[in-house]
């Protein structure tokens, strides 16, 4: 692929959120996170966007040096959907997205084609490090990162009230899903479920 290639980042985290993952294109700092984002080299708008679900799903682990408290990872093993969103980038830009993911520097082209003929390539043995091809729409591949681990060996960890309002006003934006719906969604899920209530969270939406 070329670095103008179009791929579909898929976002299940708290990139569901369009003004939040504005600031891994244009740089800048996400209300209430604690990061400010260098940027893509090409810092124009996805070309498209949809949401979409996947096989699996979430859980909470780890610490996040920029909200604080467990951050979202991908386990396609997990039962049920992970409802995330998907943005149309060139692949340089899902380069850059992904390095600023795994706290590198901007500018590297890495070869995902391990990734795209395998569904899946780990780069590192970071938390983001492991790309995950998820399927294709519209001829072209939806990839996504996550943790080489899936849940069950993983130091679950709740995640903090500005992560959880990020994650929920995505999926409100992106699936038209209601202050409810969201809430129980994220209550659920390993990690959130032993400290968060599904009407705390709601509470937290409006």
């Amino acid at each position: 692929m070329s670095k103008d290639d179009s791929v579909w980042y898929v976002a299940y985290g708290s990139n569901l959120f369009r003004a939040r993952f504005s600031c891994y294109l244009a740089g800048g700092r996400p209300a209430g996170g604690a990061h400010t984002y260098t940027g893509c080299r090409d810092s124009r708008p996805a070309k498209a966007e949809h949401a979409v679900t996947l096989p699996g799903g979430i859980y909470f682990a780890h610490e996040s040096p920029t909200w604080g408290g467990g951050i979202a990872f991908y386990d396609p093993a997990l039962p049920g959907r992970a409802a995330a969103r998907a943005y149309l980038l060139t692949r340089q830009q899902f380069c850059d997205v992904m390095a600023q993911e795994m706290h590198r520097e901007v500018g590297a082209d890495p070869d995902l084609s391990e990734a795209l003929a395998g569904g899946l390539q780990t780069l590192g043995p970071g938390r983001y490090e492991t790309v995950v091809k998820v399927g294709e729409h519209e001829g072209r591949p939806m990839l996504t990162f996550t943790s080489p681990h899936g849940a069950g060996p993983a130091r679950l960890n709740a995640p903090t009230a500005p992560y959880l309002t990020m994650l929920g006003n995505g999926l409100r934006e992106a699936h038209g899903w209601t202050a409810g719906r969201a809430a129980t969604y994220l209550g659920t899920r390993p990690g959130a479920r032993a400290k968060w209530s599904v009407p705390q969270i709601s509470a937290l939406l409006g």
